[in-house]
């Protein structure tokens, strides 16, 4: 019986750097391609690669690429007789896959009927215990009252996960430690899953204590064959979403692989799978595993998959949508070398990784590993869409290899304009416990102060290399080095902010491009050896190293050994008197956002450190603390408001007793 379903134009419903890799291979394989795109996105890169292009709505997700019905209507108006999801968004909605049915539009993807199977993950665990496959003991009932669930979560034991039951990337999952945290945990959890996903049912499980995560790749197709490709270790997480991937895993040996990729494969089977899929375990100490979920899609990590197999598993999910069988049986999969891949992100570890957006001024990325992105110099970066901005990914012959290989790239990469987790990432792959192979899902909880740690020599150069930056370059960055005047080799004092930390500098020219840069307690000589573009080569107390710059009036932004700096020229602005941000008494939006919950009232009472309100922003919930102790006296926004980067949106008066202490202690205290 022909089964076949060919198509000939794939509408990808997704942006960004999937919806480029996913044209890509579509190119190369023949096929016409479609891109769709919000309002906010219609200058982006996806959009002028694919053939054509379609507007689909505004730039919130819920008013584009979230539109079911207006990804079809852009189908039928491009004749477009395939989708690809891509991961996010509608990745695993089964509504998607039912509405391309009854338009004669193949899916790319999975039924939906195995979507609704497996995107429930109260609902998967039964399917799995019921296949034999081994899951973390937990609550999943329908049962959701609060009462009834800290009931349960007293039998399971503390510490347990809160889930949501739909969805994935780490949204509505909480960690709860004790009981009487878990009113609170809960209420986060659901909330947040409720703003993702549109629901807000949640499961328990028992927390197993540091685990690795690993999840094995599987194929499928519509004639009952499947296969896996081995795992994928991705225990490096923060707040539970992945940062470092790998494969292999060097926790599983051959054995444990054959093993876990079998029991992937008996539970695909089960429930007649179709495309490409992941199933995700933990691994405890002692070499036991358990289903946590299946991701009913493609991972972002497919790509060091590809790497050990030499295999394009977009090509194999176009093929497999076209209805061809698997071109591989599981003898014939080989594996090779491994692979390492980091998730660059816009945001800043040293805020809890909050999540950052703005213009990229310059932008570069390495030629020397596999970089996939979707940026370019003046891009924006949108506070609308998840905020992962590139993944970066090494291989080699064996796991040292390939770390060398991605570190090296990830410290030549520029990425200056948007705080990104670039430094935090370089320590991440320079970690002993890294290095070694040993890292659980603990590893950034347990060494997070160290991985936030920056050099203070690194700090010290980079601070006298600002300097003489700015003595050296006008307003645009126009470079004269040449030896000047008696009267202009004179010390120069700059006073700058760097990396949001104050310095002042004094600057003296010497000869042949020397300079003398002091600070409060040391001195260091700095000599500029050559400028192309932005580029800088420069010697200091005897090393020559390279920098890379962008200056725009009071603005600096310096890349430098792999980390990157906002420098900001105060020399020349006016002293600023007053109360500072944080004492002022007012809250203001860390971002772009939509309030989700408004936790008080006015005329409240609240402390330092207390949730005030709450937004989503860039695919996460960020709770906003009163700054002071005091009285709320103003709320200027409601739930379901949307909110700029530095808006207001409350204000705390701080009680007159507390001012004159203050005053008192000022006056004591010098």
């Amino acid at each position: 019986m022909n089964q076949a379903t060919p198509f000939s134009k794939i509408l990808i419903a997704n942006r960004g750097e999937i919806a480029l890799r996913i044209i890509r291979t579509a190119h190369v394989m023949g096929y016409h391609t479609v891109a769709v795109y919000s309002s906010a996105d219609r200058r982006s890169r996806h959009v002028r690669t694919a053939d054509q292009a379609v507007c689909i709505g505004d730039a919130l997700p819920a008013q584009s690429y979230l539109r079911i019905e207006a990804v079809i209507e852009a189908a039928r108006l491009s004749r477009a007789d395939a989708i690809h999801p891509g991961y996010g968004f509608l990745a695993e909605n089964a509504e998607l896959e039912r509405a391309c049915r009854e338009a004669g539009i193949v899916f790319i993807g999975p039924s939906a009927e195995a979507i609704v199977a497996m995107g429930n993950k109260a609902g998967a665990k039964q399917l799995m215990t019921d296949a034999g496959v081994p899951c973390v003991p937990g609550y999943q009932g329908e049962d959701q009252s609060e009462q009834n669930l800290l009931e349960q979560a007293k039998k399971i034991g503390f510490p347990i996960m809160i889930k949501a039951t739909v969805g994935g990337g780490g949204r509505g999952m909480r960690w709860v430690q004790q009981a009487a945290d878990f009113a609170d945990a809960l209420r986060s959890a659901r909330s947040e899953a409720q703003n993702a996903f549109g629901d807000m049912e949640v499961l328990l499980e028992r927390a197993i204590v540091a685990p690795r995560h690993i999840e094995i790749q599987i194929m499928a197709d519509r004639y009952g064959n499947a296969i896996h490709l081995g795992e994928r270790d991705c225990s490096i997480q923060r707040r539970h979403q992945k940062v470092v991937e790998e494969a292999p895993s060097p926790a599983v040996s051959p054995n444990l692989r054959a093993q876990m990729g079998a029991t992937a494969v008996t539970a695909v089977k089960t429930i007649r799978y179709e495309g490409a899929g992941t199933l995700e375990f933990l691994l405890d100490r002692d070499g036991n595993f358990f289903f946590m979920e299946m991701n009913t899609r493609l991972q972002v990590e497919h790509s060091v998959t590809e790497a050990i197999t030499g295999l394009d598993l977009v090509e194999w999910q176009l093929r497999i949508a076209a209805g061809e069988p698997l071109p591989l049986q599981q003898e014939q999969v080989r594996w090779c070398g491994h692979a390492i891949e980091v998730r660059l992100c816009a945001e800043n570890p040293a805020q809890s990784f909050m999540p950052q957006s703005g213009r990229m001024r310059l932008w570069q990325m390495p030629d020397s590993i596999r970089v996939e992105h979707a940026l370019e110099s003046g891009a924006e970066v949108l506070p609308f869409y998840d905020s992962m901005i590139a993944k970066l990914i090494g291989s080699g012959s064996d796991r040292e290899a390939a770390r060398r290989k991605l570190l090296g790239g990830l410290e030549d990469s520029v990425a200056l304009g948007v705080d990104t987790n670039q430094a935090f990432l370089i320590e991440c792959l320079r970690h002993p416990v890294f290095i070694a192979g040993a890292a659980t899902t603990d590893f950034i909880t347990e060494h997070g102060p160290l991985l936030l740690e920056e050099n203070p020599d690194s700090h010290v150069r980079a601070s006298a290399l600002a300097a003489v930056i700015l003595y050296v370059t006008d307003e645009r960055g126009r470079t004269d080095t040449s030896v000047r005047s008696i009267a202009q080799q004179l010390p120069v004092t700059f006073n700058f902010d760097i990396g949001g930390e104050p310095c002042a500098a004094e600057v003296t020219q010497c000869v042949n491009s020397r300079f003398q840069v002091s600070f409060a307690e040391k001195t260091l000589e700095l000599q500029w050896v050559e400028v192309e573009g932005d580029r800088v080569r420069f010697a200091c107390d005897g090393l020559t190293e390279c920098a890379v710059l962008v200056r725009d009036r009071n603005l600096l932004l310096l890349r430098y050994r792999g980390r990157a700096y906002r420098v900001e020229d105060r020399t020349y602005a006016a002293a600023i008197h007053g109360r500072n941000a944080a004492g002022d008494g007012k809250i203001r939006a860390s971002m772009n956002g939509r309030v989700v919950a408004v936790l008080v009232g006015i005329g409240d009472t609240v402390s330092t450190g207390q949730p005030v309100l709450v937004l989503d922003a860039m695919k996460m919930e960020h709770v906003h603390q009163a700054p002071v102790t005091g009285t709320v006296i103003a709320l200027s926004v409601a739930e379901g408001e949307q909110v700029a980067a530095a808006q207001v949106l409350a204000e705390i008066e701080i009680p007159p007793s507390t001012l004159h202490q203050a005053g008192t202690q000022k006056a004591d205290g010098g």
